[in-house]
């Protein structure tokens, strides 16, 4: 099993994956200080609106900004490490 992975600039991703899309419940929305849904709009008091369209989207695929992928740049690629231990403890866990 490899465990360090190293990734090429070329190969640096284009879109995050949003797992919201996929599961067969979605979760809860986000509440308001009074229990009610909060709205795209009042997200917007505290977040871009690119922020709020990642968070609010069903989409499968969200495309990386042009402008966040070149920042990605300056300190990636750096290897990731599999972890191995957490796995083992899982599987320990589940058995």
């Amino acid at each position: 099993m490899k465990t360090k992975i190293l990734l090429k600039e070329a190969d640096m991703p284009t879109h995050w994956y949003n797992v919201v899309a996929d599961m067969p419940n979605p979760p809860a929305p986000i509440l308001a200080p009074d229990g009610s849904p909060i709205t795209p709009d009042a997200l917007g008091a505290i977040f871009p609106p690119a922020i709020i369209e990642q968070e609010v989207s069903s989409e499968r695929w969200i495309p990386i900004p042009e402008e966040v992928r070149e920042v990605l740049k300056l300190w990636r690629p750096s290897p990731l490490y599999r972890a191995e231990r957490l796995e083992q403890a899982k599987r320990v866990a589940t058995s």
